[in-house]
């Protein structure tokens, strides 16, 4: 069960958006290998703002990704594809429906 998540706001850099996007695919097999991740996607929310949503079964699981591959290469590309630094907000799951 998921109790915990990150919702990430991410605004692309003017000519940036292609890579954004190539960006949070090439991500899914770094998230693959996190056990706690229980759930990840990758969204675009409109022509420049993309986001991340991934959701957690506790705080242990969220820190663990925030300190993970993902949040790595997220902080190393930010000055180059985005356009303001990376939102990161920690939320809480109040109702899931997960596959399985």
């Amino acid at each position: 069960m998921v109790k915990v998540a990150l919702f990430v706001r991410l605004e692309a850099k003017a000519g940036k958006e292609s890579e954004v996007e190539g960006f949070l695919k090439s991500g899914l097999p770094l998230v693959m290998e996190e056990p706690a991740t229980i759930a990840w996607f990758g969204i675009r929310l409109g022509p420049t703002s993309f986001g991340i949503f991934d959701a957690f079964p506790d705080d242990a699981g969220r820190q663990a990704h925030l300190s993970g591959k993902v949040a790595a290469a997220l902080m190393e590309k930010a000055g180059d594809l985005f356009s303001e630094p990376p939102t990161i907000e920690k939320v809480d799951v109040l109702a899931a429906k997960l596959p399985g």
